[in-house]
């Protein structure tokens, strides 16, 4: 399923639909991304290749995660907003900590389907699957808090996007 040819480096788009972890022993890790198009491996933690996405956008994972915190409430493995406009929401399987832990693109996923040994199957709208170790239950409980999240954050940037003319931080001549 994936090719193992490595990139030196690697941007989230919105094209992305997962970032696996692939443990290396006693490295820091490498990740398979799966996109819509490509598969291929990077030599970085899925985490830190989230924090990178984050800081490319003026952030980092762990604002994200506070943000989500403060919109939500949501404390532990907490979804994130890559960037709201673009659809770029991501969930961690595990705690990002965690070097099995690996993220999942919301807007991605078709189906969430039981599979055997407590994994859990992703069908993606492009017919790509993939199989993880991780709960069915904690994978729905996984997209439904993204979805949770998702919405809460969506209402607050249209709300601000009705009141654009009142909340400019620039006022016009």
């Amino acid at each position: 399923m994936f090719k193992d040819f490595y990139i030196p480096s690697y941007e989230i788009t919105p094209l992305t639909m997962a970032v696996i972890a692939k443990p290396q022993g006693n490295k820091d890790g490498a990740s398979y991304v799966l996109e819509e198009e490509l598969e291929y491996t990077i030599e970085a933690s899925p985490s830190k290749v989230m924090n990178d996405a984050c800081k490319y956008l003026g952030s980092s994972l762990k604002g994200r995660q506070d943000g989500t915190r403060e919109i939500c409430g949501i404390t532990h493995k907490a979804p994130i907003s890559i960037d709201p406009s673009s659809g770029m929401y991501f969930f961690p399987t595990t705690s990002p900590s965690n070097p099995k832990c690996s993220w999942i693109a919301h807007s991605h996923i078709d189906q969430v389907n039981k599979a055997p040994d407590n994994c859990t199957e992703i069908l993606f709208h492009n017919g790509k699957r993939i199989v993880l170790k991780v709960s069915y239950g904690s994978m729905l409980n996984q997209v439904q808090r993204t979805a949770q999240f998702r919405y809460l954050l969506d209402h607050r940037i249209k709300y601000l996007q009705r009141h654009a003319a009142d909340l400019v931080a620039e006022p016009q001549p």
